[in-house]
């Protein structure tokens, strides 16, 4: 059965870390592309950031580049958000969701097929 549990959302100040993890289980990460996505509330859902297999690189937001990274491990069969520098605009419900295409373009414009849960991040003082 395939399955996406998304983990280390949380409270944190403006200005400090989270870091949240996507464990896959089901089927290998390595072979599909991993997105992440956030949903505040009002607002329609945006693509954050995402690692397509293949070697094909990384995309991010504008609205998060040079502040959170995404990265994989395949050994654990994971993949992770670093989110540094955070805004009380990166307050929303976070998602991860696989997909099999992978090309050069920018992988938040793909279209995913299975989705975690999602992961509660609020940032404020």
């Amino acid at each position: 059965q395939v399955q996406l549990v998304e983990s280390g959302g949380g409270w944190v100040q403006p200005g400090g870390s989270l870091r949240l993890s996507c464990a896959a289980s089901g089927f290998s990460l390595d072979d599909y592309t991993i997105g992440w996505f956030r949903q505040a509330p009002g607002k329609e859902r945006e693509g954050v950031s995402c690692i397509q297999t293949l070697g094909r690189g990384t995309s991010y937001a504008d609205s998060v580049m040079g502040r959170f990274r995404i990265s994989r491990d395949n050994a654990q069969n994971t993949v992770y958000l670093q989110m540094n520098s955070l805004e009380p605009e990166d307050t929303a419900v976070y998602y991860c969701a696989r997909t099999g295409a992978s090309d050069w373009t920018s992988c938040l414009n793909f279209e995913y097929k299975d989705w975690g849960q999602g992961t509660q991040v609020t940032v404020s003082s």
